[in-house]
């Protein structure tokens, strides 16, 4: 799978190349996202504003991705869902368990709040 790799200090946006996500590239796009829980900056945005069509065993996929990142302490923000995708996690009633934002700055945002929330929960 074609992805763009953008990485800023405390996270690294992870932009699908492709326009159609299904399953099989979804597994593969997953295998490597959770590579980043071993590097020393885990926390991703996924950013899929180029993604117009995805199915429901994507979104799972995703969605349990996501919560393996947060189980281990790492952030992993999904945004820029393009209408169709959003309506398809809507209805597949995935989208309430997952973390997205509109935009890739409000995910940065989130993704910083939460290092933030990280480091005061840690010195309690």
């Amino acid at each position: 799978m074609n992805v763009k790799i953008d990485t800023k200090e405390k996270f690294t946006v992870i932009t699908p190349e492709e326009v159609r996500l299904t399953a099989i590239l979804t597994g593969e796009l997953v295998e490597m996202l959770l590579h980043y829980q071993q590097k020393d900056i885990p926390h991703l945005v996924l950013n899929m504003q180029r993604i117009t069509e995805i199915d429901e065993a994507s979104g799972e996929l995703l969605a349990n991705c996501q919560q393996q990142f947060y189980e281990h302490n790492c952030s992993f923000v999904i945004c820029a869902l393009q209408p169709s995708v959003e309506a398809l996690l809507d209805k597949a009633e995935l989208l309430e368990v997952m973390n997205v934002t509109p935009t890739e700055s409000e995910a940065w945002d989130i993704v910083q709040m939460e290092e933030i929330e990280r480091e005061l929960m840690g010195d309690e």
